[in-house]
């Protein structure tokens, strides 16, 4: 192992361990109130964004929200798909924009010239916006289907990256790092039974309607590249990019499909293996023994984590890969199942992991996999920040009840029990959150009607806000304790059950 790489890792694992060591009890623990927002719409019902597992594209990379307080999304207007009942933009059958919104203000990012409907997948430390738009054209070789474009807004502006050079009439932008290297998917024009099997993999509701092989690509200096395939594999989809121009995502390796379905797949398919690319080459992360995988971040020290089959494929497990050590099984909590969700860039891995006694829980790893706790016998922990504040979501509804926070060692809060105004809203999700503690997510009204939130920390570097209790919480006053739950602490697993609906999320375009 390289040496500085070796005390790199020692030192960051010495540091998270002294977070441990040295927590506050849960009598002793305060915590700010937070303000609610919801983000707003143009006019329709509902507003999205891309990592809220009620509302998003699919369960994944996605970065709503950075260290400036700019959350990204889409939100309906009150006119109605122009190209229903054919297909709709998103579930609610509106036209819909997408919108970046900071300091209570929603900005609508306009579309490409033509096109009904936009929406937003990344955005960067700098502000740029990847995302997709229509373009007002008709898909050639979809009948009645509009063409959707890979698209980068630069200062407001949209920027249509087209599509590969070898031909085809769809994209979409995935990620895009402060460089303003852009990366996704395109389709060409060659016909391929398991390029949908691919992509439903990322959206599930995804209906097959686009039997063309899928294309990674990366887009700089005005041109589209096609990254290329593992082995003899015919599709790939490019899902994110960091800082350092690193480039995951999921590549067939060859064109013959597994007689299996599996954790990690809907369907008989190609083995499908977590890729790496840099420096012009793609790398085959490889699985944990199965024929799938799955990666779901990359931090900007080329640290990759994801899920992946064991051999047999009738159980995933989530993977750290490096270059040092190659890929790393991060086990569970002692039983079968467990999921991961992202990695920061200290190293610090969240997830979830079921357990032997029916319950479903946050973890945290950090070289050994810790036990965050859950609430009402379900948690899933959505991501950490550079500070160690981890957030994610609650609940006996396939974790989908409420959003936690978790910090300064435990124990886990209801964000509910924070929210310091009556918004009308309440928190049903949180799943992102940025290095000043300001929290994206889902909120849900009296009607079950859900919206995209933000909730911005009535602390110091949020002064002034109408309407923020500047007030601490103490823990052993609030329901927000319920279930609170030590680190570290020993447990074990059970089946993944209902918290696998929140691992697959609603898809953005719907047949």
């Amino acid at each position: 192992m390289n040496l500085r790489l070796h005390q790199f890792e020692l030192a960051i694992t010495l540091l998270v361990a002294a977070t441990f060591t040295g927590r506050v009890s849960a009598q002793e623990q305060k915590f700010h109130h937070y303000k609610l927002f919801d983000l707003g719409t143009f006019g329709g019902p509902h507003n999205h964004i891309n990592a809220d597992d009620f509302l998003s594209a699919y369960y994944g990379e996605a970065q709503d929200v950075n260290n400036a307080g700019t959350v990204i999304g889409w939100a309906d207007t009150s006119t109605p798909d122009p190209y229903q009942p054919d297909f709709c933009f998103d579930a609610e059958c509106y036209v819909a924009h997408a919108f970046q919104w900071q300091n209570g203000f929603l900005h609508d990012l306009g579309t490409l010239p033509g096109g009904a409907s936009s929406a937003t997948s990344w955005i960067g430390t700098n502000g740029l916006i990847a995302g997709a738009s229509q373009n007002g054209e008709i898909d050639p070789l979809l009948p009645g289907f509009p063409e959707d474009r890979a698209v980068l807004w630069r200062n407001g502006k949209i920027i249509d990256l087209k599509t590969l050079p070898e031909g085809g009439y769809e994209s979409g932008a995935e990620a895009v790092n402060s460089s303003g290297q852009v990366v996704g998917w395109a389709l060409n024009t060659i016909p391929d039974p398991y390029s949908m099997a691919l992509l439903s993999n990322l959206y599930e509701y995804y209906e097959p309607v686009y039997p063309y092989q899928t294309r990674a690509f990366l887009w700089e200096h005005g041109t589209m590249k096609d990254l290329g395939t593992l082995g003899t594999g015919t599709d790939a989809f490019a899902m994110a990019i960091n800082e350092q121009g690193q480039i995951i995502g999921i590549s067939y390796t060859n064109s013959t499909p597994n007689q299996v379905t599996t954790p990690c797949s809907t369907g008989p398919i190609p083995t499908q293996d977590p890729f790496l690319w840099e420096n012009g080459k793609m790398i085959d992360l490889g699985t944990l023994g199965g024929t799938c995988g799955f990666p779901h971040w990359i931090n900007n020290s080329g640290q990759v984590v994801g899920d992946s089959d064991l051999a047999g494929d009738a159980v995933s497990h989530p993977f750290l890969w490096t270059k040092a050590s190659g890929m790393q099984d991060l086990g569970t909590l002692g039983g079968i199942y467990s999921n991961v969700a992202m990695i920061n860039d200290s190293g610090v891995v969240v997830g979830g992991a079921s357990l032997e006694n029916g319950q479903f829980d946050a973890f945290l790893w950090n070289g050994k996999m810790h036990d965050l706790g859950s609430l009402d016998g379900c948690a899933f922990a959505w991501w950490i920040n550079d500070e160690g504040q981890v957030v994610g979501n609650w609940g006996t509804d396939g974790c989908g009840e409420g959003g936690f926070l978790w910090e300064n060692g435990g124990p886990m809060v209801d964000l509910n029990t924070l929210v310091s105004s009556n918004s009308g809203l309440s928190v049903q999700g949180a799943i992102l959150i940025n290095d000043l503690g300001e929290i994206v997510g889902a909120g849900i009204d009296a009607n079950g009607n859900r919206n995209a939130i933000s909730l911005i920390p009535c602390d110091e570097n949020h002064p002034g806000i109408e309407g923020c209790d500047y007030s601490l919480v103490d823990a052993n006053t609030t329901a927000a304790t319920r279930v609170p739950a030590p680190v570290p602490r020993t447990t074990t697993n059970r089946r993944r059950g209902a918290a696998n609906s929140m691992l697959r999320p609603l898809g953005r375009w719907f047949p």
